[in-house]
């Protein structure tokens, strides 16, 4: 479904798949089923869990969203350069950050934005809210799942417009290398062959993971504990937040940080009208976060199809960002 520019104030073009939302109920109540109990990551972040992940990213010891920016900053004018000039830049995820107000100021002569994701009232937000600073752009937003297969509507006057994506954040992370591939391959056919800028956390001493993900003031363990609180409000669900805990922990033979949420103690809970019996330390998990070399993560994207062409790093060996071309592109 698509919404005319006078539907939504600012936005040159609004293109809707209305995509199916996972039940929260329905993977709750699976995920606390199984031998192994889990909750997928992306549950975390409703209103407060946003909120608190904004709070996270602010940090001292969660260093990746300042080093990025940074990295962006630092290396504007060079990813210009590889981009080229009037290209169509697509941000998977649409963030409200200065992050790709960075790349709108370095790129040559863009030929539109456009903003997607899969949360609608969020994206348009975002979207509305770019288009009001910069006047002449053409900023479209498109809600759909970035996850799956889809067709990326062309540009009205532009359709050949070369697409470059924008996927920041280290959100790759998130994924399993496997799954990696996949997004991957499936972000290389929605730009239609073209260029992607990707963020990646770099694998690096313990210490530091284990303190961005256990920082001092307390402000993870909050955003871990939020899901139950989701699911006591949502669900009418049972959880004694005050007897669970947060515990999160670099694997270094995975090469991932992961989080879970801790039972401390034997215990019983109801939600959904069913009841679900924890062990004292029984673990819930809720995020891998997988940390990548350089040579690692250029490999994954070689898999996916792309062509690594440039990686920028901090001078501290935190984090990266990767200038992915597309196969066809020069």
């Amino acid at each position: 479904m698509d919404g005319e520019a006078s539907d939504i104030p600012d936005i040159t073009a609004f293109h809707d798949f209305e995509p199916v939302l996972d039940d929260f109920q329905t993977a709750v109540v699976a995920g606390l089923s199984g031998g192994s109990k889990s909750l997928p990551c992306k549950f975390l972040y409703d209103e407060e869990g946003s909120r608190l992940f904004d709070r996270i990213c602010e940090l001292e010891e969660y260093y990746p969203t300042r080093t990025e920016t940074r990295i962006l900053r630092d290396y504007a004018n060079e990813i210009s350069e590889l981009a080229g000039s009037a290209r169509h830049l697509i941000e998977f995820g649409s963030g409200s950050s200065i992050k790709v107000r960075i790349l709108l100021n370095a790129l040559a002569r863009p030929a539109a934005y456009t903003a997607l994701d899969i949360s609608r009232d969020h994206l348009l937000r975002s979207a509305a809210s770019l288009a009001g600073e910069y006047a002449g752009l053409d900023v479209i937003a498109v809600c759909a799942d970035y996850t799956r297969r889809f067709e990326m509507p062309r540009l009205a006057g532009r359709p050949d417009a070369t697409r470059v994506g924008f996927f920041p954040g280290s959100t790759i992370g998130n994924f399993t290398p496997e799954e990696a591939v996949d997004f991957l391959a499936n972000a290389l056919d929605l730009l239609d062959g073209g260029d992607l800028l990707i963020g990646v956390d770099l694998k690096k001493d313990a210490g530091i993971l284990n303190a961005a993900y256990n920082d001092s003031l307390g402000v993870t363990d909050a955003f871990n504990l939020n899901l139950l609180t989701r699911i006591n409000r949502e669900l009418g669900g049972g959880f004694d937040v005050t007897a669970f805990t947060h515990h999160a922990f670099y694997n270094p033979d995975q090469g991932r940080v992961e989080l879970y949420i801790v039972s401390g103690k034997q215990q019983s809970v109801r939600v959904a009208h069913q009841e679900f019996n924890f062990t004292e330390g029984e673990r819930i998990h809720t995020e891998y976060s997988y940390k990548y070399s350089v040579e690692e993560f250029q490999d994954l994207a070689a898999r996916a199809g792309f062509r690594p062409a440039q990686a920028w790093v901090d001078d501290n060996n935190l984090f990266s960002v990767h200038y992915l071309r597309g196969p066809d592109q020069n």
